[in-house]
């Protein structure tokens, strides 16, 4: 500690300096003003905003509480709910007594969460969380029948062609959520086990609607029940990185492992510009 006077009052200024993260506490007759920069590493950072720390990142997510959990919350409980009804535990079947799920417990939970990391300039967990939330908007109705969406097709919803048709809806999202997969891969090994696995799951249960489709209903139902346990397995991860970015913000002293990848990449707190001039030089 180093204890310097300033040449234009003589009052005194202590200075702390630790690294690149000054605490600096100025001293200034009989009030005290406190100034401190704290600067999150990056494996922290990731673990909280489920995203690279990129410049001003931290200034932005420093204004308001962290959005992120918030809309993980809404996607975990619906996809718990979800997989275990795929499953059929306790004799469950269908999902119109569960449709609250699809528009009020993932959607408006994951809409005000896209909204909130939008403000807060948190790029890919914003994406994640409005990815999810349409998502859980158009399969849900998909589940109404006073919509009558069946009646549009000559055998109504066991036919050929509207499982063909929810089948390839399916398998367009699993290659949207393996596009997203391989940019989890610079985040943390959990977060990449989630997307990893919620891609197989929309595979899988595109598979079973395809094999409603051919009319081969016991193949269907065994796929549907390997869909719903690969989205178990999401929400049970999903529930453990809830855990802990709930720890952390609450400042707990438990330090959960999450496979941090980020060591293994490039770091990604710089500016682009100044990444541009890198390529070029």
């Amino acid at each position: 500690m180093a204890t310097t006077t300033e040449p234009t009052t003589g009052l005194p200024t202590v200075r702390e300096v630790n690294g690149s993260s000054p605490d600096r506490i100025e001293k200034e007759g009989p009030l005290t003003h406190t100034t401190t920069n704290i600067s999150l590493s990056p494996e922290l950072f990731e673990k909280l905003y489920l995203a690279p720390k990129i410049p001003h990142a931290v200034d932005h997510a420093a204004r308001y509480a962290n959005a992120t959990p918030l809309g993980f919350l809404g996607f975990v409980i619906s996809t718990f709910t979800f997989s275990m009804v795929l499953m059929g535990w306790g004799g469950a079947a269908g999902l119109p007594a569960v449709a609250g799920i699809f528009f009020f417990t993932g959607p408006v939970l994951l809409l005000l969460s896209t909204i909130f990391l939008w403000i807060q300039s948190q790029f890919f967990p914003m994406m994640v969380c409005g990815l999810f939330c349409v998502f859980w908007l158009s399969f849900g109705l998909l589940q109404l029948p006073t919509l009558g969406l069946a009646e549009a097709y000559a055998d109504g919803a066991a036919g050929k062609e509207m499982n063909a048709v929810i089948a390839l809806y399916l398998l367009v999202w699993g290659f949207a959520l393996g596009t997203f997969w391989l940019f989890t891969l610079r985040i943390n090994a959990v977060f990449a086990g989630i997307f990893g696995f919620v891609t197989l799951g929309a595979w899988v249960l595109a598979g079973a609607y395809f094999k409603v489709s051919t009319g081969h209903f016991q193949e269907a139902q065994r796929l549907q029940k390997a869909g719903g346990a690969l989205l178990f397995i999401v929400a049970v991860l999903g529930w453990y990185m809830i855990f802990v970015m709930m720890a952390a913000e609450m400042r707990w002293t438990v330090n959960l492992p999450v496979g941090d990848l980020s060591h293994f990449w490039r770091g990604t707190d710089v500016e682009l510009a100044a990444m541009e001039n890198e390529k070029r030089d």
